[in-house]
């Protein structure tokens, strides 16, 4: 059975359209206009026990929402869930002591009190035995290069240790499936490393599932086998983060380096990324690759050449960028047919 399962899944936002001015409020009394917009539209997926799986999407795409239907947080609008076999919305307690929910925008620690009390809090209302309470925080905060924090208040802490120390209160309990949303974001590069480090080695050791939500790809990148693609509430890629570029990217980069410099014109050759007198990077379509190498080598002093895919964050922003373009198209037309 799968660890997480979800069919149809679907919210559908009701929301107040407010016309301008006094008369509009007036009208609003008698006769509201409201909008509805789909979050998430018949969303289906399954993940299985110690799975690591990315979830990406633009901004607005359905991502939290999901989360928090499948944390128990939003009721769907329709559609059918099932976490360990529960259905998260009906909050049994048996399911809220197997996952945990961290979302790098919110606190969940005391900001006034020290880490140490906050935790031990949580070790009270989820009634964790102090023996294992104590071994499993010291575990956690020694991976975690946090030990020497613990009595520090949440407020005096950096945004990096604050992070960790929200890791810490989310796997106090040892949860079987954990729900990441931007765990990493606003943190230094440092910070942000140590971060994917701990949480590659805890899904490692403690086969724990996690559903990661990210904007930086070296997230994904690192730390996921597969990624699930969301836009405007639906999901259109499922699978294998390289097959996205297999999929989606009909390019790849071209990195030559001369023994002198050259003054050939290389926009013929695809589309110059970067160039200095005795380098140039070029994008060029898969199918052209072989016989622009070619020709570079035989016309140009070359002393290097590295063939790359596009990165793959590239590849998702001009994906995003055409179905966006896709979707305007059919409301251009229809303005133009008005006109």
């Amino acid at each position: 059975m799968s660890a997480i399962e979800a069919r149809d899944l679907t919210k559908v936002y009701r929301t107040y359209r407010k016309e301008r001015g006094l008369w509009g409020s007036v009208k609003g009394l008698v006769r509201r206009k409201y909008e509805q917009t789909r979050a998430v539209d018949s969303v289906s997926f399954q993940i299985d026990e110690g799975e690591f799986v990315g979830f990406l999407g633009p901004n607005g795409a359905g991502k939290t929402t999901v989360l928090k239907m499948l944390s128990g947080l939003l009721n769907p609008t329709s559609g059918d869930a099932r976490v360990l076999g529960f259905v998260p919305w009906e909050r049994k307690s048996e399911l809220k002591r197997q996952f945990s929910l961290l979302m790098g925008q919110k606190n969940a620690l005391w900001w006034d009190l020290p880490a140490q009390e906050s935790l031990e809090l949580n070790r009270a209302i989820y009634g964790i035995d102090r023996q294992r309470f104590n071994k499993v925080v010291g575990g956690l905060s020694e991976l975690l290069e946090v030990t020497d924090k613990m009595n520090v208040m949440v407020r005096e802490l950096s945004l990096g240790e604050r992070m960790k120390m929200e890791l810490i209160s989310a796997l106090i309990h040892e949860p079987r499936i954990l729900f990441l949303d931007e765990p990493t974001i606003g943190l230094d590069v440092v910070s942000q490393q140590r971060v994917r480090q701990f949480l590659r080695v805890y899904n490692q050791e403690h086969r724990i599932v996690t559903l990661l939500t990210s904007h930086y790809m070296q997230d994904i990148q690192e730390l996921t086998q597969r990624v699930l693609v969301i836009d405007h509430g639906k999901i259109f890629f499922d699978g294998p983060l390289h097959e996205i570029i297999d999929r989606f990217s009909g390019h790849k980069i071209i990195t030559l380096t001369f023994e002198k410099a050259e003054t050939r014109d290389f926009a013929r050759f695809g589309e110059v990324v970067d160039l200095t007198p005795v380098s140039v990077r070029l994008k060029v379509p898969r199918a052209k690759v072989t016989e622009v190498s070619r020709e570079l080598l035989d016309h140009c002093h070359v002393s290097d050449i590295n063939v790359q895919e596009v990165p793959v964050e590239e590849v998702i922003r001009q994906l995003f960028g055409e179905r966006r373009e896709q979707r305007d198209r059919p409301n251009e037309s229809l303005e133009l047919a008005a006109r």
